[in-house]
């Protein structure tokens, strides 16, 4: 077994330790044992991660995050970031995952698709935090709504994240934080990432959706395709 699929093990048997709200319908509907976690696609040696809040409907039923509607605007606008054409097939919008990881705060699907509250994220952050430090080799995150922008409170100063999404600029800016790590033999880890953050590009934010594709293209114009 792979330390990633060992990984994967733990936040398993986390679920099952102790019950939190999972939208079981769903689950049930895609013949899914619940407590399964959907952690990750893409590639792990990738520089670049989109981080999302938490899993819907479709990112149940195909096992990936980020792949409903807000994740295939995510996935569509990286395709063309590096090809410069729209992707023809599904096969050619799933091969961005040769150039990225996709993951979310909590790798389950809340109820209702409300955000997970604060102690079921901290539940899983030590989990999270093995990926993005000790399995994921890359450091430019970019995150996808105010959820999961704001999961990285605790990297920064007291008070940084908070006070820098209160700004004007924040979608065109930049902030680097350190994220810190535990292995199962005890030992830190630490990296240095720089968060990117978007906002959620879902149907529903009607303020940001029809400007989110120029917003992303505009983030990845920073980085080498």
């Amino acid at each position: 077994m792979s330390d990633i699929e060992t990984l994967i093990v733990q936040i398993h048997q986390e679920a099952k330790r102790k019950p939190f709200p999972i939208d079981t319908t769903v689950y049930k509907a895609a013949d899914k044992d619940p407590t399964q976690p959907i952690l990750y696609a893409g590639n792990l040696k990738s520089q670049i991660c989109f981080f999302g809040r938490d899993l819907g409907r479709d990112e149940v039923q195909t096992g990936q995050p980020l792949i409903g509607a807000a994740g295939t605007l995510v996935r569509k606008g990286f395709y063309w970031a590096m090809h410069h054409q729209q992707a023809k097939t599904r096969q050619e919008l799933q091969s961005i995952c040769a150039r990225v990881l996709l993951t979310n705060t909590v790798p389950y699907k809340p109820p209702d698709n409300k955000a997970y509250i604060t102690e079921v994220k901290n539940r899983f952050r030590p989990f999270i935090e093995k990926l993005l430090v000790i399995h994921w080799q890359g450091n430019q995150i970019i995150t996808l709504g105010t959820e999961a922008f704001k999961w990285f409170i605790p990297y920064g100063d007291k008070g940084e994240v908070n006070e820098f999404f209160q700004r004007s600029d924040r979608y065109e800016s930049k902030l680097p934080v350190t994220l810190h790590a535990t292995d199962t033999l005890g030992m830190q880890h630490r990296r240095q990432v720089t968060l990117l953050p978007l906002p959620h590009p879902s149907p529903l934010n009607r303020k940001y959706y029809v400007k989110f594709p120029q917003m992303l293209q505009k983030r990845l114009n920073e980085f080498d395709f």
